[in-house]
């Protein structure tokens, strides 16, 4: 999704997930070990239309267009958000990888987490997915560069390495553990004062 039509739409649609009362798994674990690529954008629009009786809400953005979408009754501080207010939404993913010498592939395990603000407050949440995954190193090509996985179902992927001087010291039959972690945050603030 480029541009803030996407971005406003996913912030939009995940913001009900955010503020929603969130059956929680558990938190997802600890910082991965190994390599980290990481980014994160930040969109702001302000409140120009609400309408508390159909929960329609319309957000116009930086870049003058305007997004309406209707707030599900999961956002209970709807409320609490009045026309001028700004909302901001971030957005942020990390991919982390380790190789580790031998295992075996291993499938999927996925944490969820997620925070709402208290009854009463300008709405505002967080929500957070976790996936880790390990597979197997089945074929190395130096020449390409590139890896050739395995991975638990016993389907492969081939992969172009952005940096040959990594596969230094990595074999086949190493394993990988792979790191995926996205995270939206939405917060509404108060108008600014004139």
């Amino acid at each position: 999704m480029k541009g803030l039509d996407g971005w406003m739409t996913v912030g939009c649609l995940a913001g009900a997930l955010c503020l929603a009362t969130a059956a929680l798994a558990q938190a997802p674990a600890g910082a991965p070990k190994g390599e980290t690529v990481t980014s994160s954008v930040e969109v702001t629009a302000t409140v120009t239309r609400i309408d508390q009786k159909t929960r329609e809400v319309t957000l116009k953005g930086d870049d003058g267009k305007e997004h309406s979408f209707v707030a599900g009754d999961e956002v209970k501080n709807l409320a609490q958000v009045q026309v001028g207010d700004r909302v901001t939404i971030t957005y942020a993913e990390a991919l982390a990888y380790e190789v580790k010498k031998g295992g075996q592939a291993v499938a999927p395990a996925t944490a969820i987490a997620g925070a709402r603000a208290e009854p009463g407050a300008k709405p505002e949440g967080v929500l957070a997915q976790q996936t880790t995954v390990t597979v197997l190193i089945v074929a190395i090509d130096p020449k390409a560069p590139s890896v050739t996985f395995k991975g638990p179902m016993g389907n492969t992927q081939t992969l172009k390495v952005l940096h040959p001087e990594k596969l230094q010291g990595v074999n086949v039959g190493d394993t990988v553990e792979i790191t995926y972690t996205e995270a939206l945050a939405i917060k509404v603030e108060e108008a600014p004062k004139k």
